[in-house]
């Protein structure tokens, strides 16, 4: 836990920017409440439900101000619970938009707590939500740009594009692992012990709710809030039947609302146990809507991940569940593909980027992941503000900084060549050497998309005498998302089962490398190379840090060459065979 005058001092560093002026996001808006009784379940905890509606409110209060029309909430990221928050205690909740597209916008949602009597303060959970722009005549909501102003800003409003991009292929990606057939296989081998399992039929919960004024907003719909709070109402109970005690609620997966509800509306909630993981369960809840003899309609599903802690806070071990046939069995199945991308998504993108190992094993199901998580370390190397100039040689610039025990080196130069036709030739990593004596040869092994490939490289023996190496590499490039958007191309190591290490290669790692490419002008491009130098990298470039050597200059010279010598034209892209 921070203090709370750290977390005082943390707040203050990032109101101001870079020229030292006092800022604050035009559409940042704050939240405080402190947890009453009434917020509370039986074990003096604030309920989660209650928690969703403050967030959900503060965050509508922040895209309408930046919208200034109504937005509605159109889907919240999975949420990660950090820690419970007691009665008596403070709710800080802090919502800006960090970035708008056409009609919609993502909210980053802080959520923190404050004890007032220990001067103490700590993170709860953090989220981020797509709200939508409804204006109330006929015309198209076409939403201003946010202009990011502070260091963090950039940064969020760059990584927005990319959480984008994971949103729109989720559905996609769970489709595509419960039709793996591995996955399939796995599931099928799944011991369970039918005799001790409960059955799911006995978590079963259903409940209606009558739309009245109250749970309303200002444009007369349901609440989303309040529709989440109701939600993880049943939820709780669907929990608290398989393990009769008072379950925690961890985590909220990713979801979306398929539709409105009004006042008036009868709320249909049903939730049930999908799935026991030892020490977790995951229940599934619907929100559906009727008014009248009209047929239901879905407004909502989501997936709750809940433990059970023991005297000593440690979670319980949970009994196995029976699933019915069929739709239970679907269930069941569902619930273990979302265990295996919940895991990817906390496992590659939560956690700091030193946590994550260095090269993780590559399937279709965590690519998207995988991808997501090369592009935010390298837009987070890029926005580093702290490079120190080493070395400057024929206009070619090389930068270090050194934090954490790690080691990054950034070559920077300017070439006159248009921004696109830069990226589309160094996004070819399989004519590298062409131009980078460090790559003997680049081949490509896998298409997983038309934006991410990956390669196996060998590069030349740092000493003489010693061991060819290969990295097997994630390339990932993305073209801008806006007009003042850098080019990029993102390279890290992955695994592959079909290419393991041999003999006579040394198999080396990239923790983070890439390119960033701004357009200065039609014809001109400002070209940054980034390298989170790891041991086998570094013996490439550590006689250019130490001022022994200007190799960096004279590859990015022959870069420049290349580039040039093929801005007309050149061979097609050379595409790896698909996934």
């Amino acid at each position: 836990m921070a203090s709370l005058e750290s977390r005082l001092k943390e707040d203050l560093h990032d109101l101001h920017l870079e020229d030292g002026a006092q800022h604050r996001n035009p559409s940042e808006v704050k939240m405080s409440q402190i947890v009453l009784p009434c917020h509370a379940n039986h074990c003096g905890e604030l309920s989660v439900g209650q928690l969703l509606k403050w967030m959900d409110c503060t965050a509508c209060l922040s895209a309408e101000r930046h919208a200034g029309c109504p937005c509605v909430t159109a889907s919240v990221d999975d949420i990660y619970f950090e820690h419970t928050i007691g009665v008596g205690q403070v709710v800080n909740i802090k919502a800006k938009v960090n970035r708008a597209f056409n009609s919609s916008m993502e909210v980053g949602i802080e959520v923190s707590c404050e004890d007032l009597y220990r001067g103490r303060h700590w993170r709860v959970c953090q989220a981020f939500a797509t709200f939508v722009a409804r204006r109330t005549d006929a015309n198209k909501v076409q939403l201003k740009q946010v202009v990011p102003c502070t260091h963090q800003e950039q940064l969020e409003h760059s990584l927005a594009a990319e959480r984008r991009r994971m949103r729109l292929v989720h559905h996609d990606t769970m489709q595509d692992l419960l039709n793996n057939k591995t996955f399939q296989r796995s599931c099928s081998e799944e011991n369970r012990d039918e005799d001790a399992a409960v059955p799911t039929e006995r978590t079963r919960v259903e409940s209606v709710e009558l739309v009245l004024p109250p749970h309303a907003n200002h444009q007369v719909n349901t609440f989303g809030g309040q529709i989440m709070a109701w939600m993880e109402n049943v939820a709780t109970i669907a929990a608290s039947r398989l393990c009769n005690a008072h379950p925690t609620l961890r985590a909220i997966d990713m979801f979306h609302f398929r539709g409105p509800s009004q006042v008036g509306d009868r709320l249909i909630l049903k939730a049930i146990v999908n799935n026991t993981f030892k020490n977790s369960m995951e229940v599934g809840v619907c929100a559906e809507a009727y008014i009248g003899e009209e047929p239901l309609r879905h407004i909502n599903s989501a997936f709750m991940t809940f433990e059970v802690l023991d005297d000593k806070g440690r979670p319980r071990p949970l009994p196995l569940i029976k699933p019915e046939p069929k739709e239970g069995q679907r269930r069941y199945q569902e619930a273990l593909a979302r265990k295996k991308i919940r895991l990817d998504r906390k496992y590659i993108i939560s956690c700091k980027q030193t946590e994550v190992p260095l090269s993780v094993p590559w399937d279709p199901s965590n690519q998207v992941y995988l991808s997501y998580n090369n592009v935010w370390a390298l837009k987070m190397l890029a926005a580093k503000n702290n490079w120190d100039l080493i070395s400057k040689k024929n206009r070619v610039s090389l930068y270090t900084v050194e934090e954490s025990q790690s080691l990054c080196f950034k070559v920077e130069a300017e070439m006159e060549i248009p921004a696109q036709r830069a990226f589309t030739l160094l996004s070819d990593l399989s004519r590298r050497q062409e131009w980078d004596e460090h790559y003997t040869r680049c081949e490509p092994l896998v298409k997983v998309d038309e934006d991410d490939f990956i390669y196996r490289v060998i590069t030349p023996s740092v000493s003489q005498g010693g061991k060819v190496q290969d990295f097997i590499l994630l390339a990932s490039r993305r073209p801008p998302c806006d007009s003042g958007d850098p080019y990029v191309i993102a390279l890290r190591s992955v695994t592959l089962p079909t290419h393991p290490p041999t003999e006579g290669f040394n198999r080396g790692e990239v923790v983070c490398a890439g390119f960033t490419i701004y357009e200065l002008s039609q014809g001109v491009s400002k070209i940054s190379y980034y390298n989170q130098a790891s041991p086998e990298v570094l013996p490439y470039i550590s006689t250019d840090i130490a001022g022994l050597s200007s190799s960096f200059s004279s590859t990015f010279h022959s870069c420049s060459q290349y580039l040039m010598d093929n801005i007309i034209s050149t061979p097609e892209f050379t595409s790896p065979t698909s996934s």
